[in-house]
């Protein structure tokens, strides 16, 4: 079994935020599936999917950004998923919007909700899609930044960037990783 995990935060404030681009990825999914989210265990909104790769179990923690790997770590348990079955989809400051970049492994390089899931799972090797969000602009708070919606000019790039992502995960489902993260980070 698979589990494709969107960080983000619960609520309608926070709703097609930057921070939120994980979530918005999974519902992007969820609905190209046919699948919606309607489950609830350890603090999470999940569905388990049965495509024709295997069992795939969509997840959003509903803990906040910061608590991520309070939901992520015991669903796995529950689950008896292995990290190397985990993919994480999140927002990232240091890419330029809508740039995708997937990575097998790596520190939390400040974002939070991976802090979180590091110190939950024990590891930093986990699977990653990295969605550029970009800085914020001179003298914002990076929190009031990352908390507020994208502007009109970048929402079509980010539209783009959730499909490519769905696309990334769908490609994940039945390839190696590596081959899936050499492709769309070309």
């Amino acid at each position: 079994m698979k589990i494709i995990v969107g960080l983000g935060n619960p609520g309608k404030p926070y709703e097609h935020t930057r921070h939120n681009i994980g979530f918005d990825v999974v519902d992007a999914l969820a609905k190209k599936w046919g699948a919606p989210l309607t489950n609830s265990k350890f603090n999470g909104m999940y569905v388990t999917v049965h495509r024709p790769e295997g069992k795939v179990l969509l997840v959003k923690p509903l803990t906040y950004m910061n608590l991520s790997g309070e939901c992520v770590g015991p669903l796995m348990d529950y689950f008896d998923i292995d990290v190397e079955d985990l993919i994480v989809i999140y927002d990232d400051l240091d890419l330029e919007t809508g740039k995708l970049r997937l990575r097998q492994k790596g520190s939390a390089g400040g974002h939070n909700g991976i802090k979180s899931l590091i110190q939950h799972l024990g590891t930093q090797e986990f699977n990653r899609v990295r969605i550029g969000v970009n800085r914020p602009p001179a003298g914002m708070k990076v929190a009031d930044y990352v908390l507020s919606k994208f502007s009109k000019e970048d929402q079509g790039v980010m539209e783009d960037a959730v499909d490519k992502s769905v696309n990334a995960i769908e490609a994940a489902l039945s390839k190696p990783f590596l081959d899936v993260m050499n492709h769309f980070n070309s």
